[in-house]
């Protein structure tokens, strides 16, 4: 399971119901991993094939064929100075060897040109045969200088034994995607709780407001507390809450357990006056049409629920928004160089002929936002809640080093339908109506109750 903010903020089993990896160019879930390892001299290799079950490890082989998947498939790579690439490479391997008290004293960056191959041969040397564990933390940091929210390095690891564990909490407030908004204000609260999980027999619910964990408050004043996401990640884990409905103010104490793995699954029920309500908690395979089934039968209007939806497919997308309209345009592929690419409603599928209202919030990310952008932009419905989460590079494709991790680079960069930048800002809506804590606690929808009033 790869650790996301989602996971380490009082989350350990997060994906165990979270759609696929979000803007993914292949949601479906990966098969088993095979026994043949990847030509461990070559170059970094499309991941058509799962990961090796056993791999050698990390080296300056691996680091290389990072160094160069980068240059050679990232949309942005033409445009990258191989200097900054290996500058934050060695900044990031020369901190885990002072971390683990074994710097080097001949270690620093040698004279580079801008020639990649010449600037890789003259670092190389510098490097030697390498630390595994330093070489693993150098293409952390290579791949984290690119600030790009769809760029990651992950090394697969084997499902726990017994089954998946955690906490149980799979939803806290205050997200942008998978991370810490910056934007987000006072109070952090839960907001989903897997059913007999510890945290839901520990009486945690929906709604309870986070005061602090293991001793640290996830907000200094009302500014976010980024060192709240090194403070959660220990088990057991002390978490102080407070209810909103009564003020009362309790300590639990957190053990991982197990957890019931919950496929994702579209739901819906029938609002006053007859409107559908749908929810979507991601843009796995096969969800548009789950959606336009739970649709066939409604007379006039749909709310979708699209609030913490983190992404899927984007085949998922254009399917979706062709039951609402056909001949758009809705959002733009650009590579490098080159025309960019439109992507257009999927017309093989029938219209609806339904009036719209989505409901976002800053969990709403990447197909998400493509989604949500090209309703705003195409005058599709109202968009209803709170701005996204500006999580929307492009598709990220997916590349085998030779120690058997995987490096997910975008090929190409997203714009919306009228070609404005969406990652990083998101999408505003229309009506902004944010859901609270008492709001969850009590069982009231804001943003529900603004879209009927639309409606």
């Amino acid at each position: 399971m790869i650790r996301t903010l989602c996971a380490a903020v009082l989350v350990t089993a997060c994906s165990l119901s979270a759609p696929a990896p979000a803007f993914a160019a292949d949601p479906s879930p990966r098969p088993k991993p095979s026994s043949s390892p990847a030509a461990p001299d070559g170059d970094c290799a499309p991941a058509t094939a799962p990961p090796p079950e056993s791999a050698p490890p990390t080296s300056v082989n691996t680091l290389r064929q990072a160094y160069f998947c980068v240059l050679d498939n990232y949309y942005g790579g033409p445009a990258l100075d191989s200097r900054e690439l290996l500058k934050n490479a060695l900044a990031a391997y020369t901190q885990d060897l002072m971390r683990r008290g074994a710097d080097r004293a001949d270690l620093q960056l040698p004279a580079l040109t801008g020639g990649r191959d010449t600037d890789w041969a003259a670092f190389a040397k510098v490097l030697g045969t390498g630390d595994p564990a330093a070489l693993r933390a150098a293409i952390t940091g290579m791949v984290a200088g690119l600030h790009d929210n769809h760029a990651r390095w992950e090394r697969p690891s084997p499902p726990p034994e017994g089954g998946p564990a955690g906490t149980g909490i799979v939803g806290v407030s205050a997200l942008q995607g998978p991370r810490l908004d910056p934007a987000a204000r006072p109070p952090l609260f839960i907001t989903r709780v897997l059913p007999g999980s510890p945290a839901a027999k520990a009486d945690i619910r929906p709604g309870d407001i986070v005061v602090k964990v293991n001793g640290i408050p996830p907000f200094f004043g009302d500014k976010v507390n980024q060192g709240f996401v090194d403070a959660v990640a220990a088990d057991p884990v002390r978490i102080t809450l407070k209810r909103p409905t009564t003020g009362r103010i309790r300590t639990v104490e957190l053990k991982e357990g197990p957890i019931t793995r919950q496929p994702p699954a579209v739901t819906s029920r029938t609002l006053p006056g007859g409107v559908a309500y749908v929810q979507l908690p991601g843009f796995y395979e096969g969800a548009a049409d789950q959606v336009i089934a739970k649709l066939k039968d409604t007379p006039k209007a749909v709310v979708l629920d699209l609030r913490g939806n983190g992404g899927g497919s984007p085949r998922e997308v254009t399917r979706l928004l062709g039951a609402f309209a056909h001949g758009k345009v809705t959002s733009y592929f650009c590579p490098s160089k080159g025309d960019c690419v439109p992507n257009r409603t999927d017309d093989s599928v029938p219209l609806l002929g339904l009036r719209l209202v989505v409901l976002t919030d800053r969990g709403c990310a990447s197909a998400c936002e493509d989604f949500s952008a090209a309703v705003r932009g195409n005058g599709l419905g109202t968009l209803v809640g709170t701005r996204t989460a500006g999580a929307v590079s492009g598709p990220a494709a997916a590349f085998l080093l030779d120690d058997g991790s995987v490096l997910l680079l975008p090929r190409v960069r997203h714009l919306g339908p009228d070609r404005e930048i969406i990652d990083t800002i998101g999408v505003p809506v229309d009506h902004h109506a944010p859901l609270t804590a008492l709001d969850l606690a009590t069982g009231r929808d804001p943003g529900v109750a603004k879209a009927l009033s639309l409606l």
